[in-house]
């Protein structure tokens, strides 16, 4: 925790950095993209103040795509791994997103309610929220964005929501249920972001799901096509976790892998996701799914019954969605499916 005058000192630079961006008549755009320098700042600041090395915190951020609702503002590393990511809105919008009126906002907040780790923030106020939980409170600065300048000051409380942020890492699922329903989160968060791609007319999902439409199901229509596609890789996941294949080298490394003892699976898992333009546009599902599912210790959630993999994916359609479930019928899963998944474990 920092003294209160190095805090104090880091607040009032980003309060006259943040005004100093809102008022001058050079800098255009929306509101929010005028503070992200001063935010990237004010986060790198605090983040070395509470005991991070130089260096070890990076933002990555998006660029300026406001018809996108899947993909925050930032991901942020911390020592080239995956913690979280930052969703920034305009001054004045406040940062509880269950209170947001705007539509998009609102759409938004569906989604990005699946992941793990998440930092609103609108530069005035900052939350923390993980799997769609608040941590702790909502931190308030003390003065307008626009006109505090370098009085602008702040509880320490501050410093302690940014550590929570950025000591995550993923708890690994103890029991079958558990990973389920972790997996359906991001399996329905992937499923999102395609389905938003094809909207936008990315081109290598675009001709992906024509193949997909040549080759297996001709009457497909979009939202087919990305539940599909989000469940194909996060099953692919799965089973190389099941495997024992590591997942921190990325997708493609996984699939790889996979190929040396599934040529089926390992070779539909690369297809899908190898394309570079593919693997930019989803990368806050797949990275996030690749951070969190590489924990998974099969042999400790199976606890070696060989039922445990009964109502794996009533499970986790339960929870990835609930109106397919009751659609298809999927109350249980098939007994060859769990007999295949024993022979895994």
């Amino acid at each position: 925790m920092p003294g209160q005058f190095m805090f104090d000192q880091i607040i009032s630079k980003y309060g006259a950095t943040a005004k100093a961006k809102l008022s001058s008549p050079a800098i255009t755009g929306a509101p929010e993209d005028n503070i992200r320098a001063p935010l990237e700042e004010l986060i790198t600041a605090l983040a070395i103040a509470a005991g991070q090395q130089p260096g070890w915190v990076t933002l990555v951020g998006e660029s300026t795509l406001s018809a996108l609702g899947t993909r925050p503002d930032y991901a942020v590393t911390v020592r080239s791994a995956l913690t979280g990511f930052i969703e920034l809105k305009a001054p004045g919008k406040g940062a509880d997103p269950r209170k947001f009126t705007d539509p998009h906002d609102k759409r938004q907040w569906q989604k990005l309610k699946s992941l793990p780790n998440l930092l609103y923030s609108d530069g005035q106020s900052f939350s923390l929220w993980q799997n769609g939980a608040l941590v702790g409170q909502i931190i308030h600065l003390s003065g307008d964005l626009d006109t505090a300048g370098a009085m602008l000051t702040a509880p320490q409380a501050l410093v302690t929501l940014l550590t929570d942020f950025l000591s995550w890492s993923p708890i690994p699922p103890d029991s079958p249920r558990k990973l389920a329903e972790v997996s359906a989160r991001l399996c329905r968060l992937l499923r999102d972001e395609v389905l938003e791609e094809l909207e936008n007319g990315t081109q290598s999902l675009t001709d992906l799901a024509t193949e997909w439409r040549g080759l297996l199901f001709p009457q497909a229509d979009d939202a087919q096509f990305a539940d599909g596609y989000a469940q194909a890789v996060t099953f692919g996941l799965l089973m190389a976790r099941a495997q024992d294949i590591a997942l921190d080298k990325g997708i493609a490394h996984a699939a790889l892998a996979l190929r040396d003892t599934n040529t089926l699976i390992g070779t539909a898992l690369r297809l899908l996701t190898d394309d570079p333009q593919t693997q930019k546009a989803l990368s806050t599902a797949t990275s996030t799914l690749t951070r969190v599912l590489h924990e998974v210790h099969w042999p400790t959630l199976s606890k070696g019954k060989p039922d445990a993999w009964l109502y794996f994916y009533e499970d986790f359609l339960e929870v990835y969605d609930n109106a397919l479930r009751k659609k298809t019928g999927s109350y249980y899963t098939p007994p060859e499916v769990v007999q295949a998944m024993v022979r895994l474990t």
